[in-house]
């Protein structure tokens, strides 16, 4: 079949399907894209011409930035599960690099993203080209080489023959849930427009089977002589347990052993917060009745976890001598962390062989008269009633409240993904989306319009800063564009209030944190800015609703859901207020050396903390 290199890669992703458990989705829901003169007449074309021909099935979106339609296509994809996600087109230079942030996100957190990065001509007839990189060391080096280390899968078609191997590589790593994250095509602009006849077998409807790897029966035997001769075990449910679709089976095998299950910020909802076995997060911003248990603990039960560092606390979480750590993951190389005893295999079916090789082996629940206690003081914090304006803890209970069980709340940067995880109450195992693996201011709005996108049944609450938000806002125009209805809960407290709060505890005393003009000293500390978020919201071309109060936003919340178009939700919050001690630890390096008594003293209480950091061996 005779066609360009951008008609070939759409007619491709329009045929390409996953399957699990017997139920097949689309692997490539749609592409969103900018285009320039990369790829207006490459790609561009093509995907005009598949909407306006038929021949291809591959809906178009057109974004505003190309860092949060990356941002879109990794929530769309955690959303799905990681079953089903979107295609990214860039033009040559800016536009193409804009998508390195949204390419690490994805594959820090292992999220499936697939992108066109444009690139130089392949003929390098006009070289050197506009917005083109010029290496004295190689003619073939260009800007889109940044993406090899952020890649999971890396290729530059210089030839049309070279396309079809490079399709099929990147989907191989795509739906390869060990190994996935953004898988990268550049592509020449000169090559996008060339044509070749492909083989027809290129277009054929392909189905990726995406595996639920067995655990070896050995290595099962080997973890569970370890949990039966526990006498104080608590397991972590991470985001592995989500993907692989396993609250059911943490459930059965929670109450069968009475195993108290904390969660990590990917893992929260994996079961339900008011559910026997529950205790909270774990960790640097976990609860206090979680890390309690994880000091204890002599053995860990870490399941669908990578265990980054506010999951183990700068690895101070675990402090029991002997402690001995057991996991469960679809990756080995996450599976065998903490010198533990790995059990290489898909959530479900790895825990459903190690309940059964338990053998009907149960624990003591002596946890749960501390969990009624925490949660009291999560409705204190709720209803803090703090003034003139409202606590941070107060304007997430709202959100809280007003979440229906299959609602879903977006969030990933600031003091707010720590505030959640404490204090989040939720339901269902897609509820909670904080994206917290490399935690980017901006992602928000834009990965809220990709989850509403995935499953348009919920309503969707992006719970933003100001910082973030004038970071990224402008998918609110892709939103407001495409008719899809989102809830942005606006919080202005001025300034970077979560770096204020860890510049003061580190001794630098909140410098440059805060929205401020410059005072007499020449520091940021004169009145606040006069910046209305609210109004550029507003000219955004989304609905606004102003509050003051929090029973302004409860029933501004009211309104939203209510409304059926896009609506930000603003209201002002005390960045001082407080919030309830996750007693644990986060491993944020202090000077060793200061003319500042401030920190100084910041110092010896970091020299203090780092003591109890453990190598687990």
């Amino acid at each position: 079949m005779r066609l360009t290199v951008g008609q070939a890669v759409v007619r491709f992703l329009a045929n390409q399907w996953t399957e699990r458990d017997g139920v097949e989705r689309r692997a490539i829901a749609g592409c969103f894209g900018i285009f320039g003169h990369g790829n207006v007449a490459g790609l561009g074309q093509a995907l005009l011409q598949a909407q306006r021909t038929g021949e291809a099935d591959l809906p178009y979106h057109l974004a505003r930035n190309e860092q949060a339609m990356v941002h879109a296509a990794a929530g769309y994809a955690r959303m799905s599960n990681r079953l089903s996600m979107m295609a990214c087109t860039a033009s040559i230079g800016p536009g193409s690099t804009n998508m390195l942030t949204g390419a690490a996100l994805a594959t820090v957190n292992r999220l499936p993203v697939l992108l066109f990065p444009s690139d130089i001509f392949a003929t390098r007839v006009a070289a050197p080209v506009l917005q083109e990189l010029e290496d004295p060391r190689s003619y073939d080096v260009s800007v889109n080489d940044a993406f090899r280390p952020l890649a999971r899968f890396f290729d530059r078609v210089w030839r049309p023959e070279q396309l079809p191997a490079a399709l099929l590589g990147a989907m191989r790593v795509l739906t390869d849930p060990a190994e996935t994250g953004a898988a990268v095509v550049c592509l020449p602009q000169d090559v996008q427009a060339e044509a070749y006849d492909f083989p027809d077998e290129l277009f054929a409807k392909r189905v990726w089977h995406v595996a639920r790897p067995l655990p070896e029966p050995s290595f099962v035997e080997r973890a569970a002589e370890v949990v039966r001769n526990a006498a104080q075990p608590v397991l972590i449910a991470g985001g592995g347990v989500i993907y692989g679709e396993a609250s059911d089976e943490l459930d059965r095998f929670a109450r069968q052993t009475g195993i108290p299950v904390a969660d990590t910020q990917a893992g929260k909802g994996a079961i339900g917060w008011d559910h026997p076995n529950s205790v909270g997060g774990v960790g640097s911003t976990g609860t206090p009745v979680a890390n309690r248990l994880a000091r204890e603990a002599d053995v860990v039960i870490g399941v669908g976890t990578r265990y980054s560092d506010f999951t183990t606390a700068s690895r101070t979480a675990f402090q029991h001598p002997d402690v001995k750590f057991v996991n469960i993951n679809v990756a080995g190389f996450d599976a065998a962390k903490q010198a533990a005893f790995p059990i290489v295999a898909d959530a479900r079916a790895g825990l459903s062989a190690l309940l059964a090789a338990l053998g009907g082996k149960r624990f003591p629940t002596d946890y749960r008269a501390d969990v009624t206690r925490w949660q009291e003081t999560v409705d204190h914090a709720y209803r803090l009633g703090h003034s003139p304006l409202p606590a941070q803890s107060e304007v997430i209970g709202v959100v809280n409240e007003a979440c229906g069980a299959r609602d879903v709340v977006v969030q990933a940067a600031g003091s707010m993904p720590g505030d959640l995880q404490l204090l989040w109450r939720a339901n269902d195992p897609k509820q909670y989306h904080v994206e917290y693996g490399y935690s980017c201011m901006g992602f928000e709005i834009a990965g809220a319009l990709g989850i509403k996108m995935a499953d348009p049944s919920r309503e969707v609450y992006a719970l933003v800063g100001d910082g973030s938000y004038l970071m990224m806002a402008q998918e609110i125009v892709t939103a407001v564009a495409e008719g899809i209805k989102l809830i942005v809960v606006l919080v202005q407290n001025h300034g970077f209030a979560s770096i204020g709060a860890l510049s003061e505890s580190l001794g630098s005393q909140r410098f440059g944190t805060s929205y401020r003009f410059r005072g007499a000293d020449d520091d940021y500390d004169g009145s606040y800015l006069p910046v209305d978020l609210a109004a550029n919201a507003e000219s955004l071309g989304a609905s606004v609703i102003r509050c003051r109060t929090v029973a302004d936003l409860r029933d501004g919340l009211k309104r939203a859901r209510e409304n059926d178009r896009l609506t930000v939700v603003h209201i002002e919050t005390d960045p001082l207020s407080p919030v309830p001690s996750s007693e644990s630890w986060w491993d944020v390096p202090v000077p060793e050396i200061s003319e500042l008594s401030t920190t100084r003293a910041a110092r010896e209480s970091y020299a203090e903390a780092k003591h109890a950091q453990r190598h687990y061996l």
